[in-house]
């Protein structure tokens, strides 16, 4: 067996958030302080020379802020705050900027609340999660008892429920399907596969969106949030029902790279966001991984004005804007009769096909 790891995410029972709201209030305390000292320290003054940059490391500012924990009566453990001057550092690396945005406890822009911890400092005893000398209650839908616990945090989401993510070692078991297939990502159908099967346009956001106006218009904050929720929940559902069926039936997917961040810029961006093109493919990625199957992403362009039989592009075929209410049409070359929206996932597939005949040429 193939180990790898995976975050399983659990609820944390609602009794626990004022002593969470309190860490998740430190930690953002912590952030701060590092995002101070590394805005001081970022340029340094030399004579006959000016000022020359410093980039400061986490084990630097570690040790230059570690009496903060006993100056503030912080409840965090040790780890905790090593672990958030960690990820500032990762976070400031990877942009590339000596000061990162202060994360604020309070008010309508606060951050969510967030707390890291290292392997070894949460564990799971008699049926709950122990951590900083506390016992926490989780509503276990895994049986995290059977699992080896390694790094992860508590996360809070906009309503202020807070969540356990814990990362774990699991043995993958490899698929057992032995079809392929290609996606095309649509608005009028989500997703179509080159087989026939089809994700049906969810409209999770359109059909909430007069329930959502009316409690925007009252002023009901939490009602809002309660909304918005539903709205993602219910996405991600159908999405995770959907990848889950394709990921257990075939070894090779092969989806189109359609950006969503480029069609959001359009009239079509309600329409666009509501669709989860980004989850649908993240889905299939992960799971793909999991099950020890290929996934593919391609370039989709001309895919749907070529014929999936001869490959020739018709005088007739679905082309832009113009042709987008073209559902069905036949090539002019063959005579054969297309849907639009299987036969460009035909050509996604084969062009997953070329992509791994011709090998991915590194970069």
């Amino acid at each position: 067996m193939i180990k790898q790891t995976k975050t399983l995410k659990v609820r944390v029972k609602d009794k626990h958030q004022p002593i969470l709201n309190r860490m998740a209030f430190e930690v953002n305390q912590i952030w701060n302080a590092a995002n101070e000292e590394t805005s001081l320290w970022c340029w340094i003054p030399i004579p006959e020379v000016g000022f020359i940059r410093n980039t400061i490391s986490a084990f630097d500012l570690q040790k230059q802020l570690k009496g903060i924990r006993a100056e503030r009566d912080f409840i965090i453990p040790s780890h905790t705050m090593q672990e958030t001057i960690a990820e500032h550092a990762r976070k400031r690396k990877q942009h590339k900027k000596d000061k990162l945005k202060w994360r604020t406890s309070g008010g309508s822009r606060r951050s969510l609340g967030w707390i890291p911890f290292k392997k070894g400092q949460l564990k799971f005893k008699n049926g709950h999660c122990w951590f900083a000398g506390t016992y926490y209650s989780v509503w276990d839908s895994y049986g995290l008892s059977h699992y080896d616990f390694r790094s992860g945090s508590f996360s809070q989401d906009a309503r202020g429920r807070w969540s356990l993510n814990i990362v774990v070692e699991i043995e993958t078991q490899a698929s057992k399907g032995t079809g392929q297939i290609g996606i095309d990502l649509g608005l009028k159908t989500t997703a179509t596969c080159s087989d026939g099967t089809v994700l049906k346009r969810q409209d999770c956001y359109r059909k909430s969106e007069a329930t959502l106006a009316k409690a925007q218009r009252a002023r009901k904050k939490k009602q809002i949030k309660t909304i918005h929720a539903k709205i993602k929940h219910q996405r991600a559902d159908a999405i995770h029902k959907f990848t889950h069926q394709l990921v257990n039936k075939n070894n090779l997917i092969v989806v189109g790279n359609v950006s969503s961040n480029a069609l959001a810029k359009t009239k079509r961006a309600k329409s666009v966001l509501d669709a989860g093109w980004s989850m649908l493919k993240t889905q299939l990625d992960y799971k793909s991984k999991g099950m020890r199957s290929v996934f593919v992403e391609v370039n989709e362009a001309y895919t749907t004005q070529t014929c999936s039989c001869c490959g020739c592009i018709s005088h007739n075929s679905p082309r832009g804007r113009a042709g987008l209410e073209i559902r069905e049409w036949s090539c002019a070359e063959c005579g054969t009769t297309h849907d639009r929206d299987i036969n460009a996932a035909k050509n996604i597939l084969r062009l997953g096909h070329q992509t791994l005949a011709g090998g991915i040429p590194s970069l």
